[in-house]
């Protein structure tokens, strides 16, 4: 049974459109800044994009840096950040993009999730995948399994999430995870539970897991790749009996914004990210929200003609908090 309170709100106010706070893992602090320093960053943009109001607040389940690992770099850890911004935040929903199941214990991560949903009076959404960054697997020691292993234990791990969130006691007895009466008090705000979100586009596993147990699906990628899956998810939905229109979709993408063609290049070829991870401009305009206003608005418009219900955005330069006004004003307030 899925949260149908939070499917309603979500009907009667789409589209939606979230941000991430900047935690270090795309090189997006002030490298200068002490941590204190960056933790005051993380706030002020929770709180800006809350005053600003964009629907939701994100944050990514790493922690070594990307395109690669750099030392001395700071990277904030997800549940930590939540949490506290659960306290420092009133109304803007808190939400990973994806929380990697194997860096917590399915039943440890319930109970930690159920908790900061208390804390922020119901306003957690947890995102889960299957994890892909094999260096912070060997950097802190954690076995990374094949691609169609993981997913299989991301299958069972949302089983043992959601009992955790309605049961009195739970017992499983799965190929990969065993509980004999596990107790998780207090109980989540949100009924039945919180929305989980799969983060994945493997066809053959991993959409059939977001068909069966999913409130929400993430997807990358341009317009004709969202396209493609979507068709695959209908076939896996259809075929498990589950109604597509159930699971809310979900894109992301980098924001680089500028009034003419040559304004964007320049402020792409200063973000950090790409300059080490060199990334071209043409393919990442095609698939991202890079672009002058009114280009950005007609990709928005395209995600949403896919069906795409929510849209979270990804700024390189949050931190100085402009960049989330100008956005609102002349792109969002567009479908507002």
């Amino acid at each position: 049974m899925r949260n149908d309170l939070f499917k309603v709100w979500l009907i009667l106010t789409m589209p939606k459109f979230g941000v991430f706070v900047p935690q270090g893992w795309r090189l997006d602090l002030p490298p200068t800044a002490t941590p204190q320093e960056q933790w005051r960053l993380i706030v002020n943009v929770a709180r800006y994009a809350e005053k600003l109001g964009y629907d939701s607040l994100w944050v990514f389940d790493h922690f070594h840096t990307v395109p690669k690992p750099l030392k001395g770099r700071s990277v904030f850890e997800a549940w930590t950040v939540l949490t506290a911004l659960a306290t420092l935040t009133n109304r803007i929903r808190l939400g990973t993009l994806v929380t990697c199941i194997f860096y917590r214990h399915p039943s440890v991560l319930a109970k930690l999730v159920a908790n900061v949903d208390v804390i922020s009076n119901g306003r957690v959404i947890l995102g889960l995948g299957a994890c892909w960054y094999e260096h912070e697997f060997r950097g802190y020691g954690i076995e990374f399994y094949r691609p169609a292993k993981r997913i299989k234990m991301l299958e069972e791990s949302i089983q043992i999430i959601k009992l955790m969130w309605t049961k009195d006691e739970v017992y499983f007895d799965g190929k990969y995870y065993k509980l004999e009466g596990a107790l998780n008090d207090p109980k989540p705000v949100q009924k039945p539970h919180p929305p989980i979100l799969v983060g994945g586009v493997g066809e053959k596993l991993t959409l059939r897991v977001v068909a069966k147990y999913a409130d929400m699906w993430h997807c990358w990628g341009d317009p004709d790749y969202y396209a493609r899956k979507i068709a695959i998810l209908k076939e896996h939905c259809s075929t498990v009996g589950r109604d597509y229109n159930e699971i809310v979709k979900v894109h992301d993408g980098f924001v680089i914004m500028g009034d003419t063609e040559e304004e964007v290049k320049r402020k792409f070829q200063e973000v950090e990210f790409f300059k080490i991870g060199k990334h071209s401009y043409e393919s990442m305009k095609e698939s991202q929200y890079i672009g002058t206003p009114e280009e950005i608005i007609k990709k928005i418009q395209k995600y949403i003609d896919l069906g795409i219900e929510e849209i979270i955005f990804y700024f390189p330069d949050a931190y100085r908090l402009k960049p989330l006004e100008e956005f609102m004003e002349k792109v969002l307030r567009e479908f507002k």
